[in-house]
C-alpha cells in the first residue's frame, strides 16, 4: 500500500508526524517516536517572549498578552518553569536531528515583526529541516482593524522567509474574516505550506478565588470538523500543501483529512494520551481500510471530497446549515 506524500518539498513514507508538543523535549520520547515509526518531528514552539527576553536581558512580563498564542493554556508561565530557552532550543534541534533519520521541523511563535525573526537563522543552522511558524493574534484593540492585523502577520511572513532558505509552513487558526483570501494571499508572500489548524487554548475563571484559571483539553474527534471543512474549500484554490492538526484519533480520521485535501497528519493529543505507539495503529488503520475499499494510494483519493469535487458541495456551505437545524430531532 502507498501511503507516500509530500510535506514542505519532503518526501515522506507516510503522513503521520508528530505536530509542536512537548513530545519533542524528551529523548526518549523521540526514540519511540521514530521507533514507532513517526514521518516528521515537530519541535514545540519558542515564543517571541522567550528571544526577546533573552536578547534585552530584561525582566520582560511573560504574563502579558499570554492570550495571544496558540500554545498557551491561559497564562504564560515564568520563565523558570519554561524547559526550553532560545539556546537549549537550539541544542535540542541538533540533538534530535542527531538521533533521528527522518526530517525535524522547528517551530516559532510570535506576532509582531521585529528582531526576534533573526532567530529563524539560527534555527536552520542548526540543522532543522523546515520552519513551521505558527501565528496567532488574539484581537482586543477595537481601533485594530482585521486588515492592520492580517497585514502585520504577512509581514512576519515575508520577513521569516526572506531569512532562510529552508520551507516554511505557517500555522493559521481559522479566526479570519476570509479565510482562503488570507491563505491565497499568505502563498503568495512566500509560505511553503498551511497548518491548519492551531488552537486557542481558552481559560476558566475560578469564582471562588475570583482568579482566571489554567484550562488545557486535548483534542477530540469532533475537533476535527473544522479542519475538514477548511481543507476542502482550500484544497482548489491553492497551490501550497495543506497539512492538518487537531482532531487526529483514529486512521478513519485520517482518511478523512486526506479527502478533504491534506497532505500532511499532524498528531498530538492521541499520542499524548496513548504513547507515541498509536501512531503505528493509526497507520495499520489507515491501511486495512485503503485494502477494504480498493485504494491503491493516498494519492488517488486525496481531495477526492474537497469543495470542487464532493457529489454535494452545498453540504460544505450555509445550505448545509438549514438542513442540520431542520432535521434535528430531540
Amino acid at each position: 500500500m502507498n501511503l507516500k506524500t509530500t510535506y514542505l518539498g519532503m518526501q515522506l513514507e507516510h503522513p503521520l508526524m508528530v505536530g509542536a508538543c512537548p513530545l519533542a523535549n524528551d529523548m526518549d520520547m523521540v526514540r519511540r517516536l521514530e521507533d514507532a515509526g513517526v514521518a516528521a518531528i515537530t519541535m514545540p514552539s519558542l515564543f517571541e517572549e522567550q528571544i526577546t527576553r533573552e536578547q534585552f536581558g530584561t525582566l520582560y512580563d511573560l504574563e502579558a498578552g499570554s492570550e495571544s498564542f496558540a500554545e498557551a493554556t491561559s497564562y504564560f508561565a515564568n520563565i523558570g518553569d519554561i524547559r526550553l530557552g532560545p539556546d537549549n532550543y537550539l541544542d535540542q534541534i541538533r540533538k534530535v536531528k542527531a538521533a533521528v533519520k527522518v526530517p525535524v521541523v522547528a517551530s516559532l511563535n510570535g506576532v509582531t515583526a521585529s528582531g526576534w525573526l533573526d532567530f529563524a537563522r539560527q534555527i536552520q543552522q542548526a540543522g532543522a529541516d523546515a520552519l513551521e511558524l505558527n501565528l496567532y493574534t488574539l484581537a482586543t484593540d477595537p481601533l485594530e482593524t482585521a486588515e492592520i492585523v492580517e497585514r502585520r502577520e504577512l509581514e512576519i511572513i515575508r520577513t521569516v522567509k526572506s531569512s532562510v532558505s529552508i520551507p516554511l509552513a505557517v500555522k493559521l487558526s481559522p479566526f479570519y474574516t476570509s479565510l482562503p483570501h488570507f491563505v491565497k494571499v499568505m502563498e503568495g508572500a512566500g509560505a511553503d505550506a498551511v497548518v491548519l489548524f492551531n488552537r486557542f487554548y481558552q481559560p476558566d475563571l475560578d469564582i471562588e478565588a475570583l482568579e482566571v484559571a489554567p484550562s488545557l483539553s486535548l483534542s477530540t474527534n469532533s475537533t476535527l470538523r473544522l479542519r475538514l471543512r477548511w481543507l476542502a474549500v482550500l484544497h482548489s484554490h491553492i497551490g501550497m500543501e495543506m497539512t492538518v492538526s487537531g482532531g487526529i484519533h483514529s486512521g478513519e480520521a485520517a482518511i478523512k483529512a486526506t479527502m478533504a485535501g491534506a497532505t500532511g497528519i499532524q498528531m498530538v493529543s492521541a499520542l499524548l494520551m496513548h504513547g507515541p505507539e498509536r501512531l503505528k495503529g493509526i497507520r495499520e488503520e489507515m491501511v486495512n481500510w485503503m485494502e477494504e475499499h480498493e485504494y491503491e494510494s493516498l494519492e488517488q483519493m486525496r481531495g477526492s471530497l474537497s469543495l470542487t469535487k464532493c457529489p454535494n458541495p452545498q453540504a460544505f456551505e450555509r445550505s448545509n446549515y438549514m438542513r442540520v437545524l431542520a432535521g434535528w430531532k430531540a
